[in-house]
């Protein structure tokens, strides 16, 4: 199965978001989550395991229904922390914003550093990735660097349907292979958290057959 960022995923009464993020298991090497959002609603995206999901025509197929899909763990944590300022201290994947007590917020932004803004009294809030303890996540348009450097960015991965172990990550299409998709197999890969690293060279990855 092949799993593409920005899937759609639907479940089995109707359509519930795409595909952001994977979670896995790095001893495995195998993807034990789908984190599945809807568009522009990002704090109402779930942890799908792996089990209920099936890829077929580029589109992600739930066994769950809606109200079961809504019912799965959160895929982002959403802290209230009383008197923490600008200042504050918050990590590099948490997202800064300001709830609202009495009025309408709005925040969020592609830095990471979101500033509700709206009326009453607003409760400051960090935002961070829910990821299980001792696994790791890639996410949409992560990048992917051969031994010599960076060589493009992550599209997707190729699973085994059987045990969900990953076979190869797949490249957005570069101008570096004429626009051409790149299965890279997983053998290859060193590491995949924060960033995909293979311990192969720019020039043998631009060697590797035309994905079928």
């Amino acid at each position: 199965m092949e799993f593409t960022f920005g899937a759609r995923a639907r479940c089995s009464d109707g359509h519930c978001g795409v595909l952001t993020r994977t979670i896995f298991d790095p001893a495995r090497r195998a993807v034990t989550h789908l984190v599945i959002e809807p568009r522009h609603h990002a704090a109402a995206g779930r942890l799908v395991p792996v089990e209920l999901a099936d890829a077929t025509g580029g589109e992600i197929s739930l066994r769950c229904t809606r109200a079961e899909f809504d019912q799965l763990d959160p895929a982002r944590e959403i802290e209230l922390v009383e008197g923490l300022g600008y200042a504050g201290g918050y990590g590099p994947d948490a997202v800064m914003g300001y709830g609202n007590v009495g009025g309408m917020g709005v925040g969020g932004s592609a830095s990471g550093l979101g500033i509700g803004m709206g009326l009453g009294h607003h409760t400051p809030t960090v935002t961070s990735d829910n990821v299980p303890e001792g696994e790791g996540e890639v996410a949409r348009h992560d990048h992917v660097h051969a031994a010599d450097g960076l060589i493009g960015q992550l599209k997707g991965f190729v699973v085994d349907h059987g045990d969900h172990r990953v076979t190869h990550i797949v490249l957005r299409e570069g101008h570096l292979w004429g626009r051409r998709e790149i299965a890279i197999p997983v053998g290859v890969v060193t590491s995949a958290d924060p960033v995909i690293r293979l311990n192969i060279t720019k020039k043998q990855v631009e060697e590797l057959p035309p994905r079928d």
